[in-house]
């Protein structure tokens, strides 16, 4: 267990903060569509607390346990018809999902992004999910290595395209 830093849910004095967070981090990511690229996209990153006020549906924050800095963030989503993707993600029965997984880049590989996912699959398993279901894109194959090895797996029957940019399926039953 991780005891320099811990997941909870975000206080809507700091959603601008997590959104810069968001921002930064979805901005840098290679091969990814720019901020000029995808406006609306990265206006939802900004704006992600926004997001809270569906039901079922928290912003999770990692803290580091020393200084109480907000070193990453997640999206849980526990009503999938509220997921908000394209494909059939909002369809899907006895589900959770998240989205928007974001570390910051300078304290990468101390398991914040595992913390967060695991974070997100207890409250799942907590509310009597049988899954989570997740989406990714090429440009996060980091992400892809560090989901499988937690046990999620590609579902292609998840997967669509958003204006010729693949997003790819993947799900952790329990």
């Amino acid at each position: 267990m991780n005891k320099e830093y811990f997941v909870r849910e975000a206080v809507a004095d700091e959603f601008q903060e997590i959104g810069e967070l968001m921002v930064r981090v979805y901005a840098q990511l290679e091969g990814f569509f720019s901020v000029d690229e995808n406006p609306a996209y990265y206006n939802k990153l900004a704006n992600v607390g926004e997001l809270t006020t569906h039901p079922k549906t928290k912003l999770l924050v990692a803290v580091s346990s020393s200084s109480g800095q907000i070193v990453g963030g997640v999206v849980y989503i526990g009503d999938m018809k509220h997921y908000g993707s394209q494909g059939t993600a909002t369809t899907e029965k006895e589900a959770a999902g998240f989205r928007l997984l974001a570390v910051d880049p300078t304290i990468r590989g101390k398991g914040i992004g595992k913390l967060l996912i695991n974070a997100c699959i207890q409250l799942a398993k907590n509310e009597d999910r049988k899954q989570v279901v997740i989406h990714s894109t090429n440009a996060m194959k980091i992400a892809w290595a560090m989901y499988e090895k937690m046990g999620f797996v590609r579902s292609e029957d998840l997967d669509f395209s958003k204006d010729d940019f693949p997003v790819f399926g993947f799900r952790l039953a329990f």
